[in-house]
């Protein structure tokens, strides 16, 4: 509240005699109109300063605030204005930073180059430009800061300096190289998980293989010994007539030896003998071109084949009572990988084999349809289980989502299944038939 004017209380001295009493009332009322605009001068002084404190606090606490470091410089690159994030990096004072020399605090010539060539542009744009230097932080080690330049214009629009704002990167670079080792490590961890898929891929194939084998070879076996005996008996023969022994003798020898039945029976056994081994040679051959999971290499295949070769080594390996109701379609060429194609249709198979065999009392059941229809070629697989969930059918190729028991899926097979037929232009989809059980249906593009 505005104090009352002493001016108001002083009596007109004797030299003022002559001056009228309403002359004197207006110079003391005009003395007050004067004090009270100095006293509301003096308040908004007051609030201004009070203002400007707590704008000057604001910038404080905004330039503490800040995680990034900031110089402010004038025209020949001395430290004007800075903040506790420089400092605290260089490890020197507010007060020994003011009207150093930015690049002072570089760790190198270059980096003092980089920012003396930044001070030294005049045309620089308002929005600033970008500049890499390393300083010295206050145990001495090199940081990198990425410094981001803007001028600093006075009240008329001439530059009087620039502001360096940068954030040190060595967190970030360390951060960057702890990511990058996670992500090598991750991709080794997927690699090892899809090699363990393939190895159960091809394990069911060797299964399939073990039990196409034994049949062939079994026979080959039993005439290998059969003609281990056969020579026994000629050797023994052809020794008497060598030793030009008696006709008689020979004769006898000859019929106690059976080699009248034993020259009759040599070509049907040396017939199936060469039938065993073209047989193995024919399984091998096949395993070679279909097995091969891990190549890459690209060729025209036959899908009936390859859906055959699948439902075959499935059911030899380990589905043998598996009613399977498929007959090759009409000429559907693609082009892919036989093996990885191979490993979509034997896992397909495979689970259609586990869903069916979850019903008691009903022999497993998968019927097979192959079509092509503009261009591409259509696979659909249904089986007699009890279908897929509602809640499972947008997770079924999520890696690692299986409704197997524990020990019995790694939840991958789908997912690499998905995955390759991508890579081959195709699509893959699961759905429930209207008649139950699931059906999948593979389609790719023709060749």
């Amino acid at each position: 509240m505005p104090r009352p004017s002493p001016l108001a209380a002083i009596p007109p001295s004797p030299e003022m005699e002559g001056v009228d009493e309403s002359t004197w009332m207006d110079v003391i009322h005009k003395m007050d109109e004067v004090y009270s605009q100095l006293v509301a001068d003096e308040i908004k002084l007051e609030q201004k300063n009070a203002e400007l404190e707590q704008s000057q606090q604001f910038i404080f606490s905004l330039l503490t605030a800040m995680s990034d470091v900031l110089a402010a410089c004038n025209e020949s690159g001395q430290i004007e204005e800075t903040n506790a994030a420089l400092c605290e990096l260089v490890g020197r004072s507010d007060a020994q930073l003011r009207g150093m020399v930015l690049s002072q605090l570089t760790a190198d010539d270059s980096s003092a180059a980089r920012l003396r060539h930044v001070l030294s542009t005049p045309a620089l744009q308002r929005s600033g430009t970008t500049v890499d230097v390393e300083l010295l932080d206050a145990q001495g080690q090199r940081v990198p800061v990425d410094f981001n330049c803007t001028p600093r214009l006075d009240g008329q629009g001439r530059r009087v300096g620039m502001v360096f704002v940068g954030r040190p990167m060595g967190e970030i670079k360390r951060a960057y190289h702890q990511l990058r080792e996670a992500h090598e490590a991750l991709k080794l961890t997927q690699q090892q998980l899809l090699h363990s898929e393939k190895m159960a891929s091809l394990g069911r194939l060797v299964a399939g293989v073990a039990h196409e084998l034994n049949n062939p070879i079994s026979f080959v076996l039993g005439n290998v010994h059969a003609l281990q005996r056969y020579t026994e008996r000629l050797r023994q023969y052809l020794a008497a007539v060598h030793a030009d022994e008696p006709a008689a003798e020979r004769a006898a020898l000859r019929a106690k030896l059976r080699i009248d039945h034993l020259l009759a029976d040599l070509p049907s056994l040396m017939e199936g003998t060469l039938e065993g081994a073209q047989r193995t040679a024919d399984i091998v051959n096949g395993l070679k071109r279909f097995s091969a999971v891990d190549r890459e290499e690209r060729g025209l295949v036959d899908m009936n084949g390859v859906i055959e070769r699948a439902v075959h080594w499935v059911k030899k390996g380990t589905a043998p009572a598996f009613d399977v109701h498929w007959q090759p379609g009409p000429d559907a060429q693609v082009l892919g990988s036989a093996g990885q194609l191979l490993q979509v249709l034997m896992n397909l198979v495979q689970n259609a084999y586990d869903a069916a065999s979850q019903r008691q009392g009903a022999l497993p059941a998968l019927w097979i349809g192959c079509e092509v229809t503009a261009g591409w070629v259509r696979v659909t697989l249904r089986d007699s289980g009890p279908g897929i969930a509602e809640a499972d059918l947008t997770r079924i190729f999520d890696p690692f989502f299986t409704t197997k028991p524990v020990g019995k899926g790694t939840g991958l097979g789908l997912s690499i299944s998905y995955g390759i037929v991508e890579q081959h232009g195709g699509r893959l989809h699961a759905a429930n038939h209207a008649l139950g059980g699931a059906v999948f249906t593979l389609e790719l593009p023709l060749a």
